[in-house]
């Protein structure tokens, strides 16, 4: 089993308790270059393009060694999609199922489509299901990882520039500018363990978006805003970040794709906090439920299987190695039922 590590905070939760509905329409510009779009199953030969990040940034170099499941941070952004990849995501997510199902707005954003990948967006299950570009993310994380759950397979947020706001560079737009420090999120830590931020916009004229990452002195680093087809991969759960605002633009539309450890043993505090107002409760609870029924079935499994072979061999009975084990799971159940709050 893994050794004690440093505790992970608690994301801030939404003010909603149940999915809302955005109450602003998005441009018909998205929906019709979308519907013209002819639909392909992903191919990684032609729509992969990585190039591995020239800089890691890790968990010592911010002050935070000893947190988290990696020593990697975040890297900077590298190249992962082909622009015909970024095309098949825009897609379908501005398809009408998905627009007509899946959009939801809260306090942090507006308008953002999520939990669509399993039902209506086979591209984007496909993509990030696949175990090459899974290989990829292990690789840049430096932690063998999996999808956290299908409900945050290409997650997607949208900020459109309003083209009835004057066009001066001190008013806001995509979503807005007073300074180069504005946020278009507020500090806070992800509900998982990895995310990766995959831009979908062409953003030759835009300007910010970086990511702040605020260092265990309090310090503040950034690391440069994504470019079309690009990603960048951060331990998010861990730092404390928030996403600095962009202009110049018509649009910024990224897609998040969330990530756990692979392996049942390695420490995984998931938090629903931050995903409980933006998704059907029964459907988080079940996919939540069923893939920590999962580790736990592997991780009894095992130790059984330990426990045979260790009798068979020399007729004993690690007695302590055995309450320690238990004692885990117990705090592992323990935080499965502080997940599980009741219904609304």
């Amino acid at each position: 089993m893994t050794s004690t590590m440093v505790v992970a905070p608690m994301p801030v939760a939404p003010l909603q308790t149940t999915v809302t509905r955005p109450n602003v329409e998005l441009p018909q510009y998205l929906t019709e270059i979308a519907s013209t779009t002819v639909k392909t199953p992903f191919d990684p030969a032609k729509h992969l393009d990585f190039t591995p990040p020239k800089t890691v940034i890790t968990m010592k170099d911010i002050g935070l060694e000893g947190h988290g499941i990696s020593p990697v941070a975040v890297s900077e952004p590298f190249r992962l999609f082909t622009d015909e990849a970024v095309q098949q995501f825009r897609a379908e997510i501005f398809s009408k199922p998905v627009l007509d199902h899946c959009q939801v707005s809260s306090n942090f954003a507006s308008n953002m489509i999520r939990a669509y990948a399993a039902d209506y967006g086979p591209f984007a299950y496909s993509v990030w299901h696949h175990p090459e570009v899974m290989a990829i993310m292990s690789k840049v994380a430096g932690i063998d990882l999996t999808v956290g759950m299908d409900i945050d397979v290409g997650h997607v947020n949208i900020s459109i520039n309003d083209d009835t706001k004057p066009s001066d560079p001190r008013t806001e737009v995509v979503p807005g500018k007073n300074d180069d420090e504005t946020p278009a999120f507020a500090w806070h830590y992800d509900s998982y363990p990895f995310v990766v931020v995959t831009m979908l916009s062409d953003c030759t004229d835009m300007e910010g978006g970086e990511t702040a990452l605020r260092t265990a002195s309090g310090e503040i680093m950034k690391v440069r805003g994504a470019t079309m087809g690009t990603a960048v991969l951060l331990q998010g759960r861990y730092i404390e970040h928030q996403a600095l605002k962009a202009w110049g633009g018509r649009e910024r539309i990224s897609m998040v794709t969330s990530f756990r450890p692979k392996s049942p043993f390695c420490k995984d505090e998931t938090s629903l906090a931050g995903l409980r107002g933006i998704t059907d409760l029964c459907l988080l609870y079940h996919q939540y439920a069923e893939y920590r029924f999962q580790v736990l079935e592997t991780r009894f499994r095992t130790s059984r299987q330990t426990l045979l072979k260790s009798f068979h061999k020399q007729r004993g009975f690690d007695l302590q190695g055995t309450r320690s084990f238990l004692e885990e799971q117990k705090r592992y159940v323990e935080d499965l039922l502080r997940e599980l709050v009741p219904y609304p």
